[in-house]
């Protein structure tokens, strides 16, 4: 009896360990009073309307949806071939293509960053908003290329020789028979796309400029100045906005099928 009571015991001091800095966020959101503090001396709705209000929040927000739009149909558009080509071919360097397709989740994000902007900024001049676009999309190439491999892994590939014995170009198998196969992991892969570049720091913060900034990034620099509750409801709202968008995929999809 003692080692599943010590495993609950343990379970739920990491559930506690994991969630209270979100606990302590969402209590602040919901405070009524003009600086962040938590325990909330009151609660009001105030902050959370406030938020919705202020036109930097609003422009950050466009910024950051565009680019992560753009960046996920780019990683698929990339990423998809490249996923099907190492599934399906021999292709020459295969792993040491993996491990490089990799190296963006591992190396730390400020690095790679860093990098993106000595190589995007300094040396190209790139715009700001083709930087970031740039940026987000190397960064989420290695999601849609592990989520569609793993997809493809369970596609038996003599349904594609026998559309291709009846006649059907490699082209044709593959918009016929495979990507309506595949359609759950791709759909799958630009839910974590999405989510990843919207929420991005580290990269962003290297590439955004004057005049151009994500909404993670305008967050930063507002509370350089102000230290209201208006951080709390935004982190929040931002929240709940991703873990709707993932319980949706999860619940449409099967999400953690493919990741």
């Amino acid at each position: 009896m003692r080692g599943p009571r010590w495993n609950t015991a343990f379970l739920i001091l990491v559930l506690t360990f994991l969630l209270a800095p979100f606990l302590v966020v969402f209590l602040s959101a919901f405070s009524s009073g003009e600086t962040l503090a938590f325990p909330p001396a009151g609660l009001s709705l105030r902050w959370l309307g406030f938020v919705f209000t202020v036109a930097a929040f609003q422009g950050s927000f466009l910024t950051s949806l565009a680019v992560a739009v753009v960046a996920t149909l780019l990683s698929l558009l990339l990423g998809v071939p490249v996923a099907y080509a190492l599934s399906r071919f021999r292709v020459p360097g295969a792993e040491l293509i993996r491990t490089v397709l990799t190296t963006p989740l591992i190396i730390p994000g400020i690095v790679v960053g860093l990098g993106l902007l000595r190589y995007f900024i300094i040396v190209y001049n790139v715009p700001i908003y083709s930087g970031l676009i740039l940026g987000h999309t190397a960064l989420l190439i290695p999601y849609a290329v592990r989520v569609v491999s793993a997809s493809l892994g369970n596609l038996r590939p003599d349904i594609e020789d026998a559309a291709h014995t009846l006649g059907a170009s490699r082209v044709r198998v593959f918009w016929s028979v495979v990507l309506p196969n595949i359609r759950g992991a791709v759909v799958s892969a630009s839910v974590l796309a999405f989510i990843t570049s919207f929420n991005q720091v580290p990269v962003s913060l290297f590439l955004t400029g004057p005049g151009v900034s994500t909404l993670p990034i305008q967050m930063l620099s507002y509370m350089e100045y102000t230290f209201d509750p208006s951080i709390a409801a935004l982190s929040t709202v931002l929240v709940a906005f991703t873990v709707l968008i993932v319980l949706g995929a999860e619940r449409l999809l099967g999400l953690s099928r493919y990741v």
